[in-house]
């Protein structure tokens, strides 16, 4: 049997994240987005210089393992008093469909207590990713896009969690 453990990521992780994150836009994304905008996107969100100034920023980043294996990440912050937001929530897509998601997601809302309300974005063509999140109790709040520089834009649903 699988041990499930998490991390509270520093400076030291944030290579792994990088390096998983590398590995799980470039397997899962390609059906949804071009090539170019996924080496944009990563270059942009997930250098290590651009993670440490999310850490800095108050990003809190969790690592999930699965045994001694790095699995999947997330990243939260708090918005205001009871209400967050969820940047990055990723699994390694070879282990997709095992709960490893579903745990990370836990996982970080017990780390917050104090949360009512949690938004996130995803992209509309990400459909494995949406059906997680209905499953997990989030409805459609809004259909927003989002320019992210280079002529690109990020065409999205935001998602809403209410405890």
């Amino acid at each position: 049997m699988k041990t499930i453990s998490f991390k509270t990521c520093t400076v030291a992780d944030l290579a792994t994240i990088q390096q998983l994150a590398e590995k799980i836009w470039r397997n899962h994304y390609t059906s949804i987005i071009t090539i170019e905008q996924i080496d944009y996107m990563l270059k942009k969100m997930y250098s290590l210089e651009s993670l440490r100034q999310q850490l800095n920023a108050g990003c809190h980043f969790v690592l999930e393992f699965s045994d001694e294996t790095p699995v999947g990440f997330i990243s939260i912050s708090k918005k205001n008093k009871e209400e967050y937001f969820i940047h990055k929530l990723y699994i390694d897509t070879s282990r997709h469909r095992t709960g490893l998601g579903k745990a990370l997601l836990n996982e970080a809302l017990s780390r917050f207590e104090d949360w009512q309300k949690i938004r996130l974005t995803v992209n509309r063509q990400n459909h494995k990713a949406i059906n997680f999140y209905f499953k997990n109790g989030f409805i459609i709040e809004e259909v927003a896009d989002f320019e992210i520089g280079n002529n690109f834009v990020m065409n999205d649903f935001v998602m809403l969690l209410k405890k």
